[in-house]
């Protein structure tokens, strides 16, 4: 109890003073490992996704909306919804894409 209270008044005692610096440090790397880390490998992924966009992915909006790729420029991708019917997006609002069906499901050689 004492021990707490004298890391709360920032009053190290003997010792104390790098223990409580390297808890910091320590909870500082577990706070980038567990969360930050990963959230930027996700939206590099994402991004390179997006940046890829060609004619025919299939994709899923931040709103939900299903749709095929029609048209792709820098910053807008066009997008069909049902025949006849396209909308305009901007690229950041693509929350997955799925390649063509087509090309995923290419043969596969057997080697027996």
């Amino acid at each position: 109890m004492n021990h707490t209270l004298n890391i709360l008044a920032a009053d190290p005692g003997p010792g104390g003073g790098y223990q409580t610096i390297v808890m910091m440090v320590l909870m500082f790397v577990v706070f980038w490992v567990v969360l930050i880390r990963p959230q930027q490998k996700q939206r590099k992924a994402l991004a390179a996704k997006q940046s890829g966009l060609k004619k025919g992915d299939k994709v899923i909006t931040i709103g939900g909306v299903h749709a095929s790729v029609n048209a792709v420029s820098d910053t807008t991708v066009s997008l069909k919804i049902s025949d006849g019917v396209f909308v305009k997006y901007d690229k950041v609002a693509i929350a997955s894409v799925n390649p063509d069906k087509k090309e995923a499901a290419a043969p596969k050689k057997s080697g027996g």
